[in-house]
């Protein structure tokens, strides 16, 4: 698979099928998810219009959707997996310490004394509130979650490309065992 665009932002899939008249289940990744539809048409990884929603209603976990575009039940379920873009252009303007998740993948993670934590490989919302997923250092091996809250996440710098967290005391304390240090535990 072809990396998307930059300008490109992925806000929904398709999960498949739904009926017989051509209609898919729509698994929406907006903050608001009935905001997927807010934005014109779908896009596909390259820029080009691939559906253009005309009918949806919420269901427990996404939408039912009906497209402009003529799809029988065969077409919609060989959509299933499918990413569907929008126009980073066609997003609203941020607040001030607000950010988009896909703006903050890749970043690197420090802790307040500068000491490097990871990377940020994920921003994943399980219900309560938002997670960091965080892979290590090369002296920490695997991922490691934070909650995205103020008080472990308190500066987030895009110009530096970094993300200052304040991990709680066990967080630290895993990280210099692991470095050879030893905690005061």
């Amino acid at each position: 698979m072809t990396q998307p665009a930059d300008d490109l932002i992925f806000i929904a899939a398709l999960a498949g099928a739904h009926g017989v008249r051509g209609e898919c289940k729509l698994k929406s990744f907006a903050g608001q998810p009935a905001d997927a539809f807010a934005y014109g048409p779908f896009l596909d990884e390259e820029g080009r219009v691939l559906l253009t929603p005309k009918i949806w209603k919420p269901t427990k976990d996404g939408f039912i959707v009906r497209f402009a575009q003529a799809l029988d039940r065969d077409k919609a379920q060989a959509l299933k997996g499918t990413r569907l873009y929008i126009p980073r252009a066609a997003l609203p303007e941020l607040e001030e310490d607000e950010f988009y998740h896909t703006d903050l993948i890749g970043l690197k993670v420090q802790a307040l004394d500068g000491a490097p934590m990871g990377t940020l490989k994920a921003v994943h919302d399980f219900g309560a509130s938002d997670l960091l997923e965080i892979t290590g250092t090369p002296d920490r091996k695997g991922s490691w979650m934070l909650p995205f809250t103020r008080q472990f996440v308190p500066h987030i710098s895009l110009t530096e490309g970094v993300i200052t967290i304040d991990p709680p005391e066990e967080v630290g304390s895993k990280a210099e065992e692991e470095a050879g240090g030893k905690s005061n535990d």
